[in-house]
């Protein structure tokens, strides 16, 4: 997420949500994209330091635990920003022009007063794509509109390992690494590689990537290999990494557009009760409805929307009803809605209190995280410099 402004209810519904679930079942890296912040706010740096930590404050509101992912800043690991522009040497211009993002958001925000004509707007998909290679991640959470993102990724990493190859040295690297699992588990690691290699024994393998698996000291780039020797083949220096599509609700804002800090449409994630039952009684309804005793339809009404996600069907069936006869007023009707959300962020602002008394937590949050995002980004970077000549001293 970028520093660029509070993060609100289509934020948590459409990631912020999904990634709090995926903490628990994958290692997870999680950052606040203040060098993509700058590609559109440029003129305006002042608001990224504040936000940077606000936005830590709101992963943390929605259910996400440092204890169990890494948080931190991008600009605080250069690594992000070396990978950029070596990736750049060989990605075509004609990949990054191509981008969907990259025209409308041109237009939009180009009709907002942005001057994007920019070498970083035009190279924020290489730099995303770099946010992503650098972990050797294997999965990217995403929608369906950013898995093109995601593809432009998958080529570069194609691109690169094309052009410069697998690891080089790599099984003196790997037996080195098998070394590091102890006598006892290294044993039993070459003994099921053989019988895999030489048997085609498939349990073998599933019970070599289950030891691997449960061994907590290698480090990433030392788990390749293993992987890699296991099955015979080398370790990619960058893999090629795959969209996890994730269901998402695109959440309709107070004006019934989509809801978006650009349009000042949102309800924050840590807005309190007052501000979220203001907020929704303002909201539009259906146009018919000039009159209390006036018909509408709910189809046609924005609070409609945030009927599917707040209310149970009993409610819903309630609320089409009562609009449709003019048996309930749109006061009436909102108020499931306000109470839905309120409810919703009680425990948000309950997680995110004891960071707003005290920012030395956020600030020691975000040390550890970029301490550790470092070490991982560095393994990586060591292996591109080495396959791209650039090892020398």
């Amino acid at each position: 997420m970028r520093p660029t402004g509070r993060l609100h209810l289509g934020h948590y519904h459409g990631a912020l949500k999904n990634w709090a679930k995926l903490q628990h079942e994958h290692p997870c890296f999680f950052f606040v994209a203040d060098w993509h912040a700058l590609t559109t706010h440029y003129e305006s740096p002042e608001v990224i330091e504040a936000y940077t930590y606000e936005l830590v404050i709101d992963y943390i509101a929605a259910g996400i635990d440092p204890a169990q992912a890494t948080l931190f800043a991008q600009s605080k690991v250069p690594a992000h920003a070396e990978l950029t522009l070596l990736l750049s040497f060989f990605t075509p211009l004609s990949w990054l022009e191509r981008v969907p993002t990259y025209k409308d958001q041109m237009h939009k925000l180009g009709e907002r007063g942005h001057d994007l004509a920019t070498y970083g707007f035009l190279g924020y998909p290489l730099m995303q794509a770099a946010d992503i290679l650098i972990y050797r991640a294997n999965r990217v959470p995403v929608g369906e509109d950013q898995v093109s993102h995601v593809e432009l990724t998958r080529e570069v990493a194609r691109r690169f390992n094309h052009l410069f190859g697998r690891e080089k040295g790599f099984e003196e690297k790997a037996e080195s690494a098998i070394k590091k699992l102890g006598a006892k588990k290294a044993k039993l690691y070459n003994v099921l590689r053989t019988r895999f290699q030489q048997e085609g024994d498939d349990a073998a393998l599933k019970e070599a990537h289950d030891l691997l698996s449960d061994v907590q000291n290698l480090s990433m780039g030392d788990r390749e290999r293993l992987f890699g020797f296991l099955e015979g083949g080398g370790k990619v220096i960058l893999p090629e990494p795959q969209a996890l599509l994730t269901p998402t609700s695109k959440l309709i804002g107070l004006d019934g557009q989509k809801m978006s800090k650009s349009y000042g449409n949102t309800i924050d994630m840590r807005d309190d009760e007052k501000t979220v039952s203001e907020k929704v009684r303002k909201m539009p309804t259906d146009p018919a409805r000039i009159r209390r005793n006036d018909p509408g339809d709910p189809e046609k009404c924005p609070v409609w929307s945030l009927h599917q996600v707040y209310s149970n069907e009993s409610t819903r069936r309630w609320v089409v009803e009562g609009c449709k006869s003019a048996g309930i007023g749109c006061l009436e009707c909102k108020q499931p809605v306000i109470d839905g959300i309120i409810k919703e962020l009680k425990p948000m602002r309950e997680r995110a209190a004891p960071f707003e008394e005290d920012p030395t937590l956020v600030k020691n949050i975000l040390a550890d995280g970029c301490e550790k995002a470092r070490d991982v980004a560095e393994e990586t970077m060591r292996d591109v410099r080495d396959a791209m000549g650039l090892s020398f001293s």
